[in-house]
């Protein structure tokens, strides 16, 4: 359980537990951000990990001269692209076993069937929109790698997505983290990026739910 209350606690106050990393162990905290951002992306039992608030209080870090921004996107940049080609590999290789699973305590047939008719439809652009979402960008790699989509064609999109994710994100965290309202309601907007993606998933997967023919 403490293992479990730490997480949770470094999750909703990402920017104090980093701050305090910085301040102690100075360059190791590229380490740390690199295995973060990989384990989230490239584990698909891992999607819990910060994502988007991480990259935008590294953003603010960067912005507050703490760290080194261009070193913080080369680093993040790595690690979300490893990351998830780390997680297709894993698809490719379980996927011919996967579609002969049945539903189990730990596997839901029909929602797998229906994550897999979604990444048909929408190819690679999902792959590039899920870099957005928690969860999303942990399940749809390992899906691209289930529906073995070549590979040239998944790097590509791979590229693409988190470039635009890392890039985007701490960005935002440089240009906006260290204005007064933002940091005085900053564990607030960890919560959005926590909360707000999550509404959209749920919100997307009930209109094609409904949309779906019984």
């Amino acid at each position: 359980m403490d293992i479990v209350a730490f997480l949770i606690d470094f999750i909703l106050h990402v920017d104090v537990h980093l701050a305090n990393f910085v301040a102690a162990y100075g360059p190791w905290v590229y380490a740390l951000l690199f295995l973060i951002v990989f384990v989230e992306t490239g584990v698909v039992v891992m999607p819990f990990l910060p994502g988007d608030s991480l990259l935008f209080v590294v953003g603010t870090l960067c912005g507050a001269g703490l760290m080194d921004l261009p070193l913080a996107l080369a680093v993040l940049a790595s690690a979300a692209i490893l990351g998830d080609q780390c997680n297709y590999s894993i698809g490719r290789f379980v996927g011919p076993k996967v579609f002969q699973w049945e539903n189990t305590r730990f596997f839901n047939r029909r929602a797998f069937d229906q994550a897999h008719a979604f990444y048909e439809k929408y190819g690679g652009v999902t792959i590039i929109l899920a870099r957005f979402f928690p969860f999303l960008r942990t399940f749809v790699p390992f899906v691209a790698g289930v529906a073995q989509m070549t590979r040239s064609k998944f790097t590509l999109y791979n590229l693409v997505g988190g470039l635009l994710w890392v890039g985007g994100v701490t960005t935002a965290g440089v240009l906006f983290g260290n204005i007064p309202w933002v940091k005085e309601h900053l564990d607030k907007i960890i919560w959005g990026f926590i909360l707000l993606p999550g509404v959209l998933v749920l919100i997307g997967a009930w209109k094609a739910r409904r949309a779906a023919p019984t």
